[in-house]
């Protein structure tokens, strides 16, 4: 929890003596947001690959005070983004101390509050919320009601003795409870159509309407949502009203280059053992032609968590050879990426008639990246004495049980050995499970291009002539 620093005022009296003024969470937002573009701070902490194309447009809606709702395929970052949102509020706001809903000492709209600081006046007791706790978000499902996020009558309160037309007897839903903050709304066509219609009045006119109670709360909250573009035609639909009155509508997009799919993985991955640059390059075109295979169903997406698990994988496979080998550290190595294709399988969502193909058709595209990636890493860099070593009889065996100082040892003394480590990034002196990676890489690159031989069986891969 945070702490609430202890020079803030603590009753009206003394926030209206520091000069405090109330902003709307739009205002808020708007100028915390240009003080950040003006001082080149970076008001998008995490956020990789939309720097030129969905983030101006976002600033542009968050200026214009607008309510967004993101459109894009799975694993886009969409909620990435919107949690990232909660950065631009103020760090500390003040709020009446014991009000139900979170609102300001200066501007009560309850009627209990109203009532509060009629009767203190500049004695009313003043707390103080983080930003944190300022941004609310809900995963819109099918049995999501009208209660949930709007209201409903407490039946506690009623047999307390209030009248069921006292609008106190009222239970806030998570909307309200959101006031003066930022409300995401997850899936929002996943909603039932009739549980959208209770949003309109909280987009439009900014109060809230529970059974028969006409109740005005002057709401404050920035309503956020996303959206998958099937759930139009698949699950549901965002009814017409309620897309009308959202002000902006922004497409997200998967990563636009391999260097920022890579940026993603190393930003997101948990890794339980050390995958070098190569490797996740591998992975990351392996995602794009993914991506653009006729025979994958691009309705479904390739969502940037296949990636972030595939990198996972590539490190357990790693971490368990080097378990099986006492080799330390654990570096993944090209032999690795073999666990790929039958462990994320099932997150690939293939076109009709590809049925019993599915790994035939990843494992394709996982060495189409291989070779991608190791002609960008070598371009210009002569192979040609390595192909003659393992011609000569210098066969290289590798796999689970093979540690890197093996497949070092199978070859001569070589100058091009040196230069494959450093395209690769790594330098003569450091460990031999990192050079093994390169070279490793650089012998499935004359194995795809038809200058070498490959045998394989369940435990070892030799490369011959």
């Amino acid at each position: 929890m945070n702490e609430v620093p202890a020079h803030l005022p603590r009753t009206v009296g003394e926030l209206r003596a520091a000069g405090h003024r109330p902003r709307s969470v739009k205002a808020e937002i708007s100028d915390n947001l240009l003080a950040a573009l003006r001082s080149g701070a970076d008001p998008w902490p995490g956020i990789v690959g939309f720097s030129r194309t969905v983030l101006p447009q976002l600033e542009r809606a968050l200026l214009a005070g607008h309510d967004v709702v993101l459109l894009g395929e799975r694993g886009q970052g969409k909620t990435r983004l919107l949690r990232t949102l909660a950065g631009l509020l103020d760090e500390w706001t003040p709020m009446i101390e014991g009000a139900e809903l979170a609102e300001h000492p200066l501007a009560p709209i309850t009627p209990a509050s109203i009532r509060r600081a009629a009767e203190l006046g500049d004695d009313l007791p003043v707390t103080w919320r983080h930003r944190d706790e300022r941004y609310t978000e809900k995963l819109a499902t099918p049995d999501t009601s009208v209660g949930d996020l709007i209201g409903d009558v407490d039946p506690v309160k009623v047999a307390e003795g209030r009248g069921l037309g006292d609008p106190e007897t009222i239970h806030f839903g998570l909307v309200p409870r959101s006031h003066r903050g930022l409300v995401a709304i997850n899936e929002l066509p996943d909603l039932a159509e009739r549980i959208q219609v209770a949003l309109l009045n909280v987009m439009e006119e900014r109060d809230i309407q529970v059974r028969g109670y006409t109740l005005r709360l002057p709401l404050d909250v920035l309503l956020v949502a996303t959206a998958n573009p099937e759930d139009y035609t698949n699950r549901g639909r965002i009814i017409t009203p309620l897309k009308d009155r959202f002000g902006a509508e922004i497409r997200t997009h998967y990563p636009l280059d391999v260097a920022a799919e890579v940026a993603v993985v190393r930003q997101e991955a948990r890794l339980a053992a050390e995958v070098g640059d190569p490797l996740l390059e591998v992975l990351a075109r392996f995602v794009r032609d993914l991506r653009e295979s006729t025979v994958v169903d691009q309705r479904s997406g390739i969502s940037a968590r296949f990636a972030v698990a595939a990198a996972e994988t590539v490190a357990a496979a790693a971490l368990r050879r080097a378990a099986l080998t006492g080799e330390e550290p654990a570096v993944a190595r090209p032999v690795d990426l073999d666990a790929v294709p039958a462990v994320l399988r099932g997150k690939v969502e293939f076109e009709p008639g590809e049925e019993g193909r599915e790994t035939e058709h990843l494992v394709h595209l996982l060495r189409r990246a291989v070779a991608e990636t190791a002609r960008e890493r070598f371009a210009g860099l002569d192979l040609t004495p390595l192909t003659h070593a393992v011609a000569d009889g210098h066969l290289v065996a590798t796999g689970e049980r093979v540690p890197g100082r093996e497949v070092l040892a199978a070859l001569p003394e070589l100058p091009v050995l040196h230069e494959v480590a450093q395209r690769a990034g790594v330098g003569a002196d450091e460990p031999p499970g990192r050079i093994a990676a390169a070279v490793e890489l650089a012998l499935e690159s004359l194995y795809l291009a038809r200058r070498l031989a490959k045998d394989a069986d369940d435990h070892t891969t030799v490369y011959g002539p």
